[in-house]
């Protein structure tokens, strides 16, 4: 998935009103935000296989970035340095819940092989991108429940509060549609022509900071663990 795991990104400061939409897409996109650093030093691979799934031809090798195991520790340490940062025991949680959330939408939507671990041979994967028409309905519905929380669930405190989520909603949609029907990458495509591309993921992180600063939560509410 792609716009799907920003659909959560965006939903989350709905249930965790003290999580910023920057940490909400650190968190929901952490092991993406992390896989081209991965390709590009050698620590995992990807290519382009034509029988990979229907949705896209890419076939990954990616034990550090997207197994289970780390992806629970990388939730873990999210949620350790959110509360550090004092933000709250929901927030904390929420951070946790993202991260994992990762690993499980592409567990919905990858071919197996996603690993339970490092070291291990399991590969799991339910295969939706098989069913191209199945995850564009799924992934673009998702997207817009989670555009709705979150501007249910924070209001403009100027002009560029507005253009500057919408604008991005846009984009997110203008991208999905060149993904989805666009062209594919070819067979023999350079594993860094594919993930060096894909480290412009930061600056949707860059983007929701720029939100941020231009919206706020409708309604301040207190979380355990945290002042306020």
């Amino acid at each position: 998935m792609f716009i799907g795991h920003f659909a959560l990104g965006f939903a989350a400061p709905r249930f965790a009103p003290r999580l910023s939409l920057t940490a909400s897409f650190l968190a929901c996109q952490c092991l993406d935000l992390i896989w081209p650093v991965f390709v590009l030093t050698g620590l995992e691979h990807v290519s382009v296989d034509p029988d990979a799934t229907a949705f896209t031809p890419l076939a990954f090798e990616y034990p550090w970035s997207h197994s289970l195991l780390f992806a629970a520790l990388y939730g873990a340490l999210g949620a350790v340095v959110a509360r550090a940062l004092g933000l709250g025991g929901r927030s904390a949680a929420g951070v946790l819940v993202l991260v994992l959330s990762h690993w499980l939408l592409d567990f919905v939507s990858h071919a197996p092989d996603l690993p339970l671990s490092p070291w291990g041979s399991t590969r799991l994967g339910l295969g939706l991108w098989d069913a191209p028409l199945v995850t564009i309905v799924s992934e673009a519905s998702l997207f817009g429940a989670g555009v709705w929380c979150y501007a249910r669930a924070t209001q403009p405190v100027d002009k560029q509060g507005v253009w500057a989520l919408w604008t991005l909603v846009a984009f997110f949609l203008l991208m999905y549609v060149a993904h989805a029907f666009g062209p594919k990458p070819e067979v023999g495509t350079p594993a860094a022509a594919i993930a060096g591309p894909a480290l412009a993921t930061w600056l949707f992180v860059a983007w929701a900071y720029w939100i941020d600063r231009h919206r706020r939560a409708r309604a301040a509410q207190s979380e355990p663990g945290g002042p306020g």
